[in-house]
């Protein structure tokens, strides 16, 4: 099972991993690894191809390229909803340029953006595989937060196969960190662009409520329902708490 995910992980070169969905050349990946509009992508044979970004979904942080191949070794998707906490998982990646590496573990968490497994990552496995124990795919690996890898649900996945970036859009890359969230990626002409974030900021709030995990900056969104966010964020040496009001959307697919 852990060679037929090797075969089915590629490295996209400089930014992480990705997985084959399907044998014409499919490939998924995260939002945050697929940045550019074209991809050197490896293969685990060691063929190369460049990779054109079909989608991209920075709110789910999700992207699918498309390179010119056929007959690929491609992964079997599995239910992530029927996932339980304590089953056994495994995750392939390009971590610190070790390709195709493994790492086991166990379901810490379920909650309904993510899977949280304790599993070691490192730069590189992101967009790379997380599987259960029989060897399907549930979930794309994507950060690491809290000592836990978070994974983006296979459900999740052919949700944005089947329909592309769909939803109320921030238009951010986010990462956790202790203090809040921390703006990685800025969308250009996202609802975030025209309001005052920036890359580097660090979101500790919205509508005068203080986040106290992960999901609660997309629970805010979600609660918008389209209209204004106002969020709470720190910027530079963090002394002082800024206010931004952010007009929200229903975000598209982005075509390449």
């Amino acid at each position: 099972m852990a060679e037929r995910l090797r075969r089915a992980t590629v490295h996209v070169q400089r930014s992480g991993s990705g997985v084959i969905w399907d044998g014409a050349g499919l490939i998924v990946t995260n939002a945050h690894v697929a940045r550019e509009p074209k991809l050197n992508v490896e293969l685990w044979d060691g063929r190369s191809f460049e990779g054109t970004v079909v989608a991209r979904d920075p709110r789910r942080d999700l992207a699918s390229l498309r390179i010119p191949a056929a007959g690929l070794p491609t992964v079997t998707a599995g239910d992530s909803a029927a996932l339980r906490v304590g089953e056994l998982v495994m995750a392939v990646g390009n971590p610190l340029g070790f390709v195709g590496a493994l790492t086991t573990g166990v379901v810490h968490a379920l909650t309904r953006r993510w899977v949280h497994a304790d599993v070691r990552l490192a730069p590189g496995n992101s967009g790379g595989p997380l599987a259960d124990a029989r060897g399907r795919v549930i979930g794309i690996n994507t950060m690491i937060a809290g000592g836990l890898a978070l994974a983006v649900p296979s459900n999740s996945i052919a949700k944005f196969l089947r329909r592309g970036a769909e939803g109320i859009g921030l238009g951010v890359v986010v990462r956790p960190v202790r203090e809040g969230v921390l703006v990685l990626e800025v969308q250009p002409g996202s609802p975030a662009a025209v309001s005052a974030l920036m890359v580097g900021d660090l979101i500790i709030g919205a509508n005068g409520r203080r986040f106290d995990s992960f999901e609660d900056l997309g629970e805010a969104i979600q609660a918008s329902q389209g209209g204004v966010l106002r969020l709470q964020f720190l910027r530079g040496d963090r002394a002082v708490r800024r206010e931004t009001s952010v007009h929200l959307e229903v975000a598209q697919a982005e075509a390449a």
